[in-house]
């Protein structure tokens, strides 16, 4: 079977290639969030707030 050259068709426009695309590389795009939403105090099943001022404050002595 003979090779055949492919031409291109002057009536069709000129089909580009992964190499000549076009990559945005800046940061604002995201694919997947930091945090789930299971991975929150509510998705925990526990109240929003906390008690960190009160582990704060009973924090052991040896810890200063």
């Amino acid at each position: 079977m003979p090779l055949v050259s492919i031409t291109e068709d002057p009536g069709r426009p000129a089909v580009r290639g992964d190499d000549d695309r076009t990559v945005d590389l800046s940061d604002d795009f995201v694919v997947l969030p930091e945090q789930t939403a299971d991975d929150t105090d509510r998705g925990w099943g526990e109240r929003s707030g906390g008690n960190d001022d009160w582990l704060l404050a009973e924090r052991p002595p040896h810890w200063d």
